[in-house]
């Protein structure tokens, strides 16, 4: 979760007019491998794969070895799903007049939904577990934001969004 002032380098447009931006966050799911990270781990399992994989081939265990390269080929193709599926991003930005939460799925597809500030509460448990939802409501309108978050970042980010809230509605 990066939570900052706005950046004109965010990869969402902030259509926000003229009008200051009073919050403005971008959530995206944890990342705990770099792209070079993954590359480096597949290739030590591709040397193990293949030193290990020659030896059953010496052997004249040819099947086994085509099963070490099937290995390599699913863990590439999960690293990949992986990856598509962390580009996935939600930025909330606040203006006087206009809370928006812009949301680019895993395909790059871009969606935006506004509320009115002063209408728009956030609905949060206090008491945080892994699938409570940060949902945010106004007149009817409800939408649950920052479901990649866990618990404890959810229930941090929801402080922040009631406190920016409070301090714009006032």
């Amino acid at each position: 979760m990066q939570n900052s002032p706005h950046h004109g380098s965010t990869p969402l447009d902030c259509d926000s007019g003229r009008e200051p931006i009073l919050f403005d966050a971008v959530l995206y799911p944890h990342r705990s491998l770099s792209a070079w990270a993954a590359l480096m781990v597949i290739t030590v399992m591709a040397v193990v794969c293949l030193a290990v994989g020659g030896f059953f081939l010496a052997l004249g265990a040819w099947p086994v070895f085509g099963f070490f390269g099937l290995d390599i080929v699913l863990i590439g193709g999960a690293f990949w799903l992986n990856f598509r599926h962390a580009r996935l991003l939600e930025r909330v930005s606040l203006t006087a007049s206009r809370l928006r939460v812009e949301r680019v799925d895993h395909w790059g597809r871009r969606r935006h939904w506004d509320f009115q500030p002063s209408w728009t509460w956030v609905e949060m448990a206090d008491t945080p577990h892994h699938d409570t939802p940060l949902t945010l409501m106004s007149r009817g309108q409800h939408l649950v934001i920052g479901r990649f978050l866990n618990g404890g970042e959810r229930f941090d980010f929801a402080r922040a969004l009631r406190r920016a809230l409070a301090r714009a509605t006032s």
